[in-house]
């Protein structure tokens, strides 16, 4: 295996010409694969090529349908469904695996109770929890339900599990999407005092500068094949994205397109509140891209869950076309060509269990059944012109969509809202969790939307989306829209500069 790198380090895990098929179809084609003792190795790729596969055979909750495993150099069976953290092999999973009617004290203990003359001993419990919590920097209550907890807080608590457990490999698959910069430098610190103290660690990301910074070593895949291996101090962001599409990125963003100062005013939000959001106004053109931008907790998502309404608005009003919406009704807005796109695809946007077809028509069976039944044929034609507009690569056709890539998942998702047919479309965190690759896709998709009259609100986190996307830029802190940034203006360091609180401009 050209890896790129001189041999040097005991290797700990290993994967040997590692193939894996799901029902006939093969997704892992002769992997191999090294994890050395005190090292962070970021495996890459786009959505689809292999690596969550890669990383279940690789913690056993897969077996490989060929080659094998070796750990501390001798062949292994790893046991199922987790149980392989008895060997001291931890993951962090992207999905949450979380009770949400337990504490996080009895979370981090489930299965390892701490007792005391057969008694559970709670206060070692929690004093062990806290210290853990604090290690990470962060500030949830060790006695609070899961269930009470946000999507941020939820993470943080994963991974103190897995960093709890004296884990010898920790699986970290995707473990930053929904930190905060504070909370990502707090993990990482973290994460390399533990490296340093031999501890390794396969790192999962999209995030080429988090990759960068942390990693030492990275090795990419491409549709199911293994293409190169070598220390991360020896690649760069551009050279990682273009071994993982097999392509120049150089046209990451679309080329902006002004609208027209004459094009029709199609979205105008005045004065809205609720319990995050406070008196906030702007409008939308015709064929025009805004992007909000804002830190964690600014109330961007619950201000879109107002316009659309998702969520009920105190005071204020938001027009389409004119037409004042009502409050709290999703399906007036709906039927006013208004949709939301929401950033939580797993557990808001689609049904994992289910097919591609049933999630694609979901919001609007109207569309495909006749005399109160749905027409099967009528939804294939749309599944088949969704696949080849929005790229869905599948191999199976019938897959469930929880066995489908993030990529795919977020391109399905983006096919469901647009099968309303939409002319306004707000769409938060578009690119959350999918690699470079699919986030071309993803912007060429929304600028062609532009140009075709359609109007785009685009909700994220990452500064650069909003920057590379969009000919306004509204900013939110505390739940106020504090700036609309133009032209020259939208930089990161204006951006952040009304995000943080040192400049306040009213939104126009």
């Amino acid at each position: 295996m050209d890896t790129d790198i001189a041999d040097d380090g005991a290797i700990v895990l290993s994967a040997r010409r590692v193939s894996k098929s799901f029902n006939g179809v093969q997704v892992l084609f002769s992997i191999n694969f090294d994890l050395k003792a005190g090292e962070i190795h970021a495996l890459m790729g786009e959505n689809g090529a292999g690596k969550s596969t890669l990383v279940k055979v690789l913690s056993g909750f897969e077996q490989p349908s060929s080659g094998e495993i070796l750990l501390d150099g001798k062949p292994v069976t790893l046991p199922p469904n987790g149980t392989a953290e008895a060997l001291g092999i931890v993951i962090i999973h992207q999905e949450f695996n979380l009770a949400e009617h337990l504490t996080v004290t009895e979370s981090l203990y489930l299965g390892r109770e701490i007792t005391r003359f057969g008694i559970l001993d709670r206060k070692a419990m929690r004093a062990e929890t806290r210290r853990v919590l604090d290690l990470l920097g962060c500030r949830v209550d060790e006695s609070a339900l899961i269930g009470t907890l946000s999507v941020a807080e939820k993470q943080m608590v994963e991974i103190a599990k897995a960093i709890s457990r004296d884990a010898r490999i920790v699986f970290m698959d995707e473990p930053t999407a929904v930190l905060s910069r504070e909370e990502t430098n707090y993990l990482f610190q973290q994460v390399r005092k533990l490296r340093d103290k031999g501890t390794s660690f396969v790192f999962v990301s999209h995030k080429l500068d988090e990759v960068m910074e942390l990693t030492d070593r990275v090795t990419v895949l491409r549709d199911g094949h293994w293409v190169k291996t070598a220390p991360t101090s020896l690649l760069d962001g551009e050279a990682i994205a273009q071994l993982m599409v097999g392509r120049e990125l150089s046209s990451l963003y679309p080329a902006k397109r002004e609208p027209d100062v004459d094009e029709a005013i199609v979205l105008k939000v005045s004065n809205v509140s609720t319990r995050y959001v406070q008196d906030a106004s702007f409008e939308l053109r015709r064929g025009e891209i805004i992007g909000f931008s804002g830190l964690i907790g600014s109330g961007r998502t619950e201000l879109a869950e107002v316009i659309v309404g998702l969520r009920s608005r105190s005071s204020g009003e938001v027009e389409v076309n004119g037409k004042v919406l009502p409050p709290h009704d999703l399906h007036a807005s709906i039927d006013a060509g208004l949709a939301y796109m929401t950033k939580d695809r797993k557990s808001k946007g689609l049904l994992l269990s289910a097919g591609m077809g049933l999630n694609l028509t979901l919001q609007s069976l109207e569309r495909h059944g006749k005399f109160g039944y749905l027409s099967a044929s009528s939804e294939a034609r749309s599944l088949e012109r969704a696949r080849r507009r929005f790229d869905i690569r599948v191999r199976d056709g019938s897959v469930v969509v929880g066995r489908m890539s993030g990529g795919n998942q977020q391109k399905l998702l983006l096919a469901k809202v647009m099968e309303t047919e939409p002319k306004i479309i707000i769409i938060d965190e578009p690119t959350r969790g999918i690699d470079v690759g699919t986030k071309q896709q993803i912007y060429h998709f929304i600028s062609a939307l532009a140009r075709d009259g359609h109007s785009v609100i685009v909700v994220s986190s990452e500064m650069q989306e909003v920057i590379g996307l969009c000919t306004r830029v509204a900013v939110m802190r505390e739940g106020r829209l504090v700036g609309m940034l133009e032209g020259d203006e939208i930089n990161e360091r204006e951006i952040m500069r009304y995000a943080a609180g040192l400049k306040t401009r009213a939104a126009a």
